[in-house]
């Protein structure tokens, strides 16, 4: 993999799949970048897209974790990603962001603070509506924080899928007894980040402005409250609307992902 320096000197891990206008892949919570291969390959003949390992993920470091500062983190490593990606490519137009679950909060929020992004593509991300407030308690971004820095990385997850993600105490103790725990418990650091990207951004209306084109993605047969998130995306700003993937849950499907990213596209 190739590698970026953030502004913090954290180096960010990356890699590029395909030819043409270059995109930018951001993963949702507890997964790196090769989650994100099946759909960078489904769009390798369009786009020139460029997968990479958040923060204190896969083979990405992280230099300053804790709360404080953790979202302008999250989007200077994406700022070093899309000079990179953009750096590869001859469109000096922006890269499309797509962003999965959590991703898709920092996909949005780049766009809102002004990196060079063309256009945002949504699946699913986790925010509040009136009939879905949050339901995380405030302070879990310290609380995950300091169950890391005791070592308790287990524990850590297992909070972070009850308390962020929603999942009953009783799933979560079987899921630790599952061969690939351990998996998740090596990206334990990983859920400050996440959550406390879900506090700034708490809905869709706490981004501000967002003036590029924004497709809001969900599953046919996902949860509700995520439904009604890529709803209220769709809504929320002045290029924005939202489709239905037909046959999909919260898992995001490659193909049919790639297929609305590639109308999208044809859009504008």
């Amino acid at each position: 993999m190739d590698h970026v320096t953030s502004q913090d000197g954290t180096t960010i891990a990356w890699r590029s799949v395909g030819e043409g206008p270059p995109a930018v892949v951001v993963n949702g919570a507890l997964s790196e970048h090769s989650s994100a291969l099946p759909l960078a390959h489904a769009l390798a003949g369009d786009l020139r897209v460029t997968v990479y390992d958040r923060r204190s993920r896969g083979h990405s470091e992280d230099l300053s974790p804790g709360v404080d500062g953790a979202v302008e983190r999250e989007l200077a490593d994406l700022a070093a990603v899309v000079e990179a990606a953009l750096g590869t490519a001859d469109d000096d137009d922006g890269v499309t962001v797509i962003g999965s679950s959590s991703g898709g909060l920092l996909a949005l929020a780049a766009a809102a603070t002004g990196l060079p992004v063309a256009r945002v593509v949504v699946f699913e991300p986790p925010l509040a509506t009136p009939d879905f407030p949050l339901s995380a308690p405030p302070g879990l971004p310290e609380q995950l924080h300091a169950l890391v820095g005791e070592g308790r990385r287990g524990d850590a997850v297992a909070l972070f899928l009850t308390s962020a993600v929603g999942l009953p105490a009783e799933v979560v103790t079987q899921m630790r007894q599952l061969p690939d725990w351990p998996e998740r418990e090596a990206l334990a650091a990983s859920t400050v980040y996440d959550t406390a990207l879900s506090r700034r951004y708490p809905e869709a209306s706490a981004f501000g402005p967002v003036d590029v084109p924004v497709l809001a993605l969900h599953g046919e047969a996902t949860w509700p409250m995520l439904r009604a998130s890529a709803v209220a995306v769709g809504e929320s700003f002045p290029r924005g609307r939202h489709r239905e993937v037909a046959g999909a849950d919260h898992q995001l499907d490659p193909d049919a992902v790639a297929a609305a990213v590639r109308e999208q596209l044809a859009a504008g």
